[in-house]
């Protein structure tokens, strides 16, 4: 009922947004997706710190831009699975079907066409991923055919697709690996989460300078790197906790423009949607004090409307 009701829903939605569209003097004034010289916006979302949000922060935007009316996908870079379950597939029972890993891998890859799959959320597809990712790690260690470089795979693949879709946010496994890097490589602009403590922000720390290191080295061997926007963004935020609001009001003198205005709040309605393999954009509204939904909700509106102008901004939209 669900499904079909969104799909209702959103045949309405793109029906009034044609005749909006034809009845506007500005092309692509109502309608968000992009046009024909727009390109691909590829988010990363990065960090080695576990517990730093990245796969709730990515289903959240995904969800909130499928909503929005754009096509979105998410690339899953964790072979753990964590995102893929939040759209609806147990990558540990379901064995069958291609992931992510096949349209990377060095011998005989398939194309991302066939990897991508549409979830139960209207606008939203996914590229899975499963266990079997991790041998990405463990190839691209031993592969030495400079024809094939491994920084080069994930962005080949999305170009595959490229024209499908508006948006690909990709989640990244907690560490600096193979994965990491080569979405790295393969992304427009790269998002930062973390949360307001002292260990975590040391830790990102850490992890910055080694990405630069690394991003060096692969620059060195031909790469190229440009991103629109770099951003940190406070998760978990804890507007009474003063210890971690004057952490984070530090991070913002230190950084100014680079962390994002917008947090995702810690919240014990996230927290009960994460548990439930949803979002906030899922659960009922009066299963859950409504105070509390609607501070959780307002937050991650914040966040997602904060990225969609830094994705106009990359489109040259005002």
């Amino acid at each position: 009922m669900f499904v079909e009701g969104g799909a209702i829903t959103r045949r309405k939605r793109y029906g009034m947004h044609a005749r909006l569209e034809k009845s506007s003097r500005k092309k692509g004034r109502y309608l968000p997706r992009r046009s024909g010289d727009e390109k691909l916006q590829i988010l990363q979302l990065m960090n080695f710190k576990g517990g730093s949000s990245k796969s709730t922060t990515s289903i959240h935007l995904a969800h909130y831009f499928a909503l929005r009316g754009y096509r979105v996908l998410v690339v899953d870079l964790d072979p753990q699975g964590s995102l893929t379950s939040m759209c609806g597939i147990s990558p540990e029972i379901e064995f069958d079907g291609l992931t992510v890993y096949d349209a990377i891998r060095y011998d005989d890859p398939v194309s991302m066409a066939d990897v991508v799959v549409p979830t139960y959320f209207p606008g939203l597809s996914i590229a899975p991923s499963r266990l079997m990712l991790s041998e990405f790690e463990t190839e691209s260690a031993v592969h030495s055919n400079p024809d094939q470089p491994f920084f080069t795979r994930i962005r080949n693949a999305l170009s595959q697709v490229e024209d499908d879709f508006d948006l690909v946010l990709m989640d990244s496994p907690p560490q600096l690996g193979f994965l990491t890097i080569a979405g790295m490589a393969a992304a427009s602009s790269l998002i930062v989460p973390l949360t307001p403590s002292m260990l975590d922000v040391s830790s990102t720390a850490q992890f910055l300078e080694l990405a630069g290191a690394y991003m060096g080295v692969i620059e060195d061997a031909g790469a190229t790197l440009q991103y629109d926007h770099f951003k940190f963004l406070i998760t978990r935020d804890e507007p009474t906790d003063v210890p971690s609001q004057q952490l984070t009001s530090f991070m913002r003198a230190l950084f100014q423009d680079r962390v994002m205005s917008a947090t995702a709040l810690k919240s014990t309605a996230i927290s009960d949607a994460t548990m439930l393999k949803q979002s906030i954009y899922e659960v009922v509204r009066s299963e859950m004090t409504r105070a509390t939904y609607d501070r959780a909700k307002g937050s991650m509106d914040a966040v997602g409307q904060e990225v969609e102008v830094m994705i106009h901004q990359s489109w040259g939209r005002k």
